[in-house]
């Protein structure tokens, strides 16, 4: 199996948008490890690359960048 960090990032992107999407339907969402894990994974990159994820806007464009 593959870790995440062998997957290409707009594809991670797309997954996070479309999971974190679809929290207001599926809450339990919020409480799952692999939404947790990769948001983790994807706020390291972006502050790898200059974005301070603690400002919604940085990061929403950050994550709608392709």
């Amino acid at each position: 199996m593959r870790t995440l960090k062998e997957y290409p990032i707009n594809e991670l992107k797309l997954v996070y948008r479309a999971l974190h999407a679809s929290l207001p339907g599926e809450p339990e969402l919020m409480d799952s490890e692999l939404l947790d894990d990769l948001q983790r994974f994807l706020q390291e990159r972006a502050t790898r690359d200059g974005v301070d994820v603690s400002t919604h806007s940085q990061w929403a464009a950050w994550l709608a960048d392709r």
